[in-house]
């Protein structure tokens, strides 16, 4: 049975351990499914006693005037089609309809809209397929026009069916009638009436003056000031940009919600301009807040349940398809990408997963190299990674944009490696600054000397290394290094490809390669996730000279900080000394 947390409606209602009811609450992996029964056995409980005595029920309503998880979860049912009371599939059995009771990620979906909402801040929501994030945003919606006067909530989508097909619990509004024809009837607006209230894309409450109203296409932010705006499947509008247009100056706070659907929309472009949320973050004014909604925070999707899906699509020839909509790829669908996300998913702890690898890491552990990128413009952040020999062991960003306080940070993030470690530094621009203050703890502190970490300038925009070296190792008749690619930039990232397409190789086919030509992605590192989908975002271009040069931010993205950054400590250049530190600069 769901665990359940104490209400005490009739006291103060900031404090819930005094208590007389229970309720449901959201619940971790381990303790799903909930038991839907018992939570219709509560409501039915608190129902009769809520209308047996309308002091009780005016604290009720006073609770949920400022807990929207709470109202859905207590009153506010959702709909299945797949399921069945007599389903094989012990997943998919059941009835149709249930109790709206979260797992824990959706709690924090609700909590991100709240925080966008009192922030007036807009938001995005980037989604893997089958969340619930269509219904948590309509229960969201429904807790708003019940208890927020005078609120005006806006819903738009690409196709006016999707906003609203009555009948039909695939469009946004039939789910929010249905949502409000299934909950009981003390919570619905004093004086609604069906025939008078609720019309094609619209809903009124006539007791407190909220609207419900949608849109659908190029009209979307037409019909007036909004208090929030959902935008549905925003990646799949069809003319993003007027919508973009219009929608900024309906309303402060606009959430997005879709699936990825390739790179340089608007969609991906404010993805990529936005700040990662989270419960306790705390972001600065003006920037898109971005909340990532991921197949391994359902409850009942597992590494199991991924493989055999992702098999699935594979055999029908539909891969792309499914990096999309699950792993919520933006590059499946670019056919130039620098490195594909597939080689990159197989790096992931390749280091203890390649056999032959494994047995020679000891040997090479405690050989270091970090690589710094520094920020230099509009939303762009500082990176800072760190490599143990072929293992990218870690990556971090902040925004400082003072570069002495940013040669600090890298300083401190290195010290611990004292001895055995060299950064490479961005040194265009602002990186300049770097060793500026590099040398002022040199020469009047002492103290980079004391901790022994040599900062070497890196020129992203620099002839190439060996040039006269050949792409392809003895042979001579491929083009050689200087022909091939305009500049150390295009050169390191081709690098950085190769050890990639090698791990995969030997990962998937048993290949085998010299170890130090390899990656391996620490499954430990904190920004994983990120630092993966900025890695399979440049793409292959071409100079005027008809040589390689990489496209970091096609069509407005973000620049990929942290993969940059990886790029400098994976591709070391000279020392003071005009020696070359390591390893194999060929592709």
């Amino acid at each position: 049975m769901p665990q359940r947390r104490i209400i005490d409606w009739g006291k103060d209602q900031q404090e819930d351990s005094h208590a007389a009811l229970w309720r449901p609450r959201p619940l971790k992996r381990e303790e799903w499914p909930p038991e839907y029964k018992a939570v219709y056995r509560w409501r039915t409980r608190m129902l009769r006693e809520l209308t047996a005595d309308p002091g009780k029920l005016a604290s009720a309503r006073a609770y949920y005037a400022t807990r929207p998880a709470a109202f859905i979860m207590d009153w506010l049912d959702t709909y299945d089609p797949r399921k069945s009371p007599n389903n094989a599939n012990p997943v998919l059995r059941g009835e149709k309809w249930m109790p709206f009771v979260f797992f824990k990620r959706q709690e924090d979906v609700i909590g991100f809209f709240e925080s966008c909402s009192h922030s007036q801040e807009s938001g995005l929501v980037e989604k893997c397929r089958d969340f619930g994030l269509t219904w948590l945003a309509c229960g969201y919606s429904v807790w708003r026009w019940l208890f927020i006067k005078n609120d005006a909530i806006g819903w738009g989508s690409r196709k006016e069916s999707l906003v609203d097909k009555p009948g039909d619990p695939d469009s946004i509004f039939e789910k929010i009638r249905l949502m409000l024809k299934r909950m009981p009837k003390i919570w619905m607006p004093a004086g609604f009436s069906w025939g008078r209230h609720s019309t094609f894309m619209k809903l009124l409450n006539p007791e407190n003056g909220a609207i419900l109203a949608g849109e659908a296409g190029d009209n979307i932010g037409r019909g007036g000031r909004r208090s929030i705006y959902f935008l549905d499947e925003a990646a799949h509008i069809e003319r993003a940009e007027k919508v973009e247009a219009a929608l900024g100056d309906n309303t402060n706070v606009r959430i997005d919600i879709s699936s990825v659907n390739g790179v340089g929309n608007v969609f991906h472009r404010r993805r990529e301009n936005g700040v990662v949320w989270t419960p306790d973050s705390n972001i600065e004014p003006g920037y898109v807040r971005v909340f990532i909604a991921d197949w391994r925070d359902h409850p009942l999707k597992t590494q199991e349940w991924y493989d055999k899906r992702k098999a699935r699509y594979e055999r029908e020839g539909m891969a792309h398809i499914f990096a999309q909509e699950v792993d919520r790829n933006y590059a499946a669908a670019v056919s130039n990408v620098v490195i594909p996300y597939d080689w990159i998913e197989a790096a992931v702890n390749a280091h203890i997963d390649i056999p032959y690898l494994a047995e020679v890491v000891p040997e090479h552990l405690n050989e270091w190299y970090a690589g710094l990128d520094v920020a230099d413009e509009g939303n762009d952040r500082n990176a800072l990674t760190l490599r143990e020999w072929v293992i990218w062991r870690s990556v971090d960003e902040w925004g400082e944009r003072d570069p002495g306080l940013t040669a600090r940070k890298a300083i401190l993030a290195c010290r611990e490696h004292s001895g055995h470690i060299t950064c490479m530094y961005d040194c265009i621009g602002v990186g300049s600054g770097v060793k500026t203050e590099y040398n002022r703890l040199t020469t009047d502190e002492g103290v980079v000397d004391a901790y022994k970490i040599p900062f070497i300038p890196w020129n992203a925009g620099a002839s190439v290394i060996n040039p006269w070296e050949r792409i392809i190792p003895d042979d001579n008749e491929s083009l050689q290094n200087k022909d091939f690619f305009d500049n150390l930039k295009a050169q390191a990232w081709w690098s950085l490809r190769t050890r990639f397409y090698k791990t995969f190789k030997a990962r998937t086919e048993g290949a085998v390669y010299p170890v130090d030509e390899l990656i391996s992605l620490d499954g430990s590192m904190r920004l994983l996730e990120q630092l993966k989908k900025e890695l399979a975002q440049p793409t292959v271009g071409h100079s005027s000279r008809l040589k390689l040069l990489i496209e970091k931010k096609p069509d407005g993205m973000r620049s990929p900080n942290l993969a940059d950054s990886g790029v400098l400590a994976f591709f070391p250049v000279a020392d003071n000394n005009g020696g070359f530190l390591i390893g194999s600069y060929g592709v």
